[in-house]
Order: structure tokens, then sequence, then C-alpha cells
């Protein structure tokens, strides 16, 4: 799966990223506003999909000045499904939240996803990068089992393998400098515990 490319799961076009950014957003898009942020295509390609998704009736196109603007039309019996796989990294995050409650007393004291699901750089071939903070005096044993149920999911739901980063607390507060938490702290989306913890965690370290 790709995050930053979430119809190419049904249809690998532009067609399929056309529609995704679309759905994305409540407002219109010129074609020229189109192409600037889907710049590996050309304004007439993308001007050709525009066309013939507006002849289908999911795109309304309205005349503004000398140019046309598009967007998704939500009435649309298409609109529902292309809106949802178009979310597609909102509903991953959704369900690791929901799983890491369910894990109770042994659930993480922080976790996040980092990496290129985040900064919009996921292929097909990617892992996808989770960071994992439990309690010092979480078993281990329970710990591991728990792990390696989420990665088997994690594939399931999403078709990349997952890649866990497991820290306990002490060994967060002892790994400050390390590339990993510097990308948390930077672009990390959180799925349990608070983001101000781990700011304070590791904040710790200089003090």
């Amino acid at each position: 799966m790709e995050f930053n490319h979430p119809l190419a799961t049904i249809t690998p076009t532009l067609d399929g990223d056309v529609l995704a950014l679309l759905a994305q957003h409540e407002v219109s898009f010129t074609t020229g506003q189109l192409h600037r942020v889907l710049a590996r295509y050309s304004e007439a390609g993308i001007r050709k999909v525009l066309m013939r998704l507006t002849r289908q009736g999911i795109v309304r196109s309205e005349r503004v000045g000398n140019a046309f603007s598009y967007r998704l039309n939500r009435d649309h019996l298409a609109a529902g499904p292309i809106i949802d796989l178009a979310q597609l990294l909102r509903t991953l995050l959704d369900k690791l939240e929901k799983r890491l409650e369910s894990w109770g007393e042994y659930q993480p004291v922080y976790a996040a996803v980092f990496g290129s699901a985040v900064h919009g750089t996921m292929t097909a071939d990617s892992d996808l990068d989770i960071l994992l903070v439990r309690a010092d005096d979480t078993p281990l044993d329970v710990w591991e089992e728990q792990v390696h149920a989420l990665a088997g999911e994690v594939t399931s739901w999403t078709g990349n393998d997952a890649r866990p980063f497991e820290y306990t607390v002490s060994e967060l507060n002892a790994a400050r400098s390390e590339p990993v938490l510097r990308d948390v702290l930077a672009e990390g989306l959180t799925v349990a515990g608070s983001r101000d913890w781990l700011n304070r965690q590791l904040r710790t370290q200089n003090h």
C-alpha cells in the first residue's frame, strides 16, 4: 500500500491520484492547481482525466473566468468509497489506536507511526515503521507476543511489513540522539499515549 497514493490499491493511474486529492479537500481546484500538487503528471493529462471524470459525474466542474475549477461530487454514489480510500492512513491510525488500547494493562506507554508512511514516500515494498515504548515492568513474554501479533495484523491490513522499533521507558531516556526518535519527534503520528509525555521524556536527557 502507498498512503501517498491511496487509490493505487485499486487503480495505479492518474485517475486515482486526482480523485484522492479531490476527496481529501472540500474545495475546488483548477487544472493548474492540481498540476502543482501532482507535478509528476502533465497538465494536459490531468485535464483529460478531469474531463472524463466530469462525464462520469463523480467530478463537478464550474467555469471561473477563463478557466474551470473542479471538485468531487460528494452526492455521487461512488463518492463514499472514494473518500474512504483517500483516507486510508487515517483509517490505519484509528485501527492501531483501537488495537493498542485492547492490550489493556500492557498497552504501550507511547506509540507512533513514522517514516515513509508519514513522509509521503511510501511504496508497496516499504516497511511500516512503528515506535512502541513499553513500561519497564511489562512482562517481556507478554509484550513480545502482542507485538508479534500486531505486526501480522498490520501486514494483513496494508500488505506492507511492519517494522516495530521497541524501547522501554528506561531505554528511551538513554536514546535521545537516535535518528528514529528524532524522526518521531519531528513528524510521528501518535497512536497511543501522549506526545507531551514523549517530549518530556526526551528533554529529561538534557538535564
